[in-house]
């Protein structure tokens, strides 16, 4: 996913719950941080979202725009609705979301910034999630100190109803960090010059950060 494909979910969106502000949670927040993900960073065609200020409406989204619906057949990428519990943040996740705006509807989405992104991945910690997390790693696009940091910050009670402890996060990076170190660095940005994330990030435009979110 890019970013013009999550302008047209947000428009899309927007049309349907009536709402102009969404949070977009999941690996294709990134799109906040990067306009064009090379390679795993960009590869799902789902976008994770909610409207901020009437959560209930997702379920609309998922049921217009959603998976297998004519929206997706159509473009090749689809919306699902999630709730502001989907994803485990660490505490004031919601002061450095990154701002994509629709220029025709002029709907925002608010994206995670990259590094809270992988701490909800650390919590799910699925096969998908733990590629993801090795590729913004080795691009560095984050720093395992700061994802130490902010893993640190999730609230124990979000913790518990997967079962996990702080120091389970901490084993879940190490593990993250072997794994790197073993491996060569893959083909992140395959079909993109320059060939590694960090020149990505230094060719394309970061996206406006939001200053925090007013309800």
């Amino acid at each position: 996913m890019n970013r013009e494909q999550l302008e047209h979910i947000l428009r899309a969106a927007s049309a349907i719950t009536k709402q102009g502000r969404f949070i977009v949670v999941g690996s294709q927040s990134i799109v906040g941080a990067l306009s064009d993900p090379p390679g795993v960073l960009g590869y799902s065609a789902e976008a994770d979202i909610y409207p901020l200020d009437a959560p209930e409406l997702a379920d609309l989204i998922d049921g217009s725009i959603g998976e297998g619906s004519p929206f997706h057949e159509t473009f090749g990428y689809y919306a699902q609705g999630v709730g502001p519990e989907t994803a485990v943040l660490p505490d004031g996740w919601q002061y450095r979301l990154n701002q994509v705006r629709d220029p025709i509807t002029l709907a925002d989405g608010f994206c995670l910034d990259p590094t809270d992104m992988a701490v909800s991945k650390l919590v799910a910690w699925r096969e998908k999630d733990k590629e993801f997390l090795g590729v913004m790693l080795e691009s560095k696009l984050i720093h395992r100190d700061e994802l130490e940091r902010r893993a640190s910050q999730v609230p124990q009670s979000r913790l518990s109803e997967y079962g996990l402890k702080p120091e389970d996060l901490t084993r879940r990076i190490s593990l993250l960090g072997q794994t790197i170190s073993e491996r060569p660095l893959p083909e992140l940005a395959k079909g993109n010059e320059p060939s590694t994330i960090e020149g990505m990030r230094r060719a394309l435009p970061l996206r406006k950060k939001s200053k925090g979110l007013d309800r």
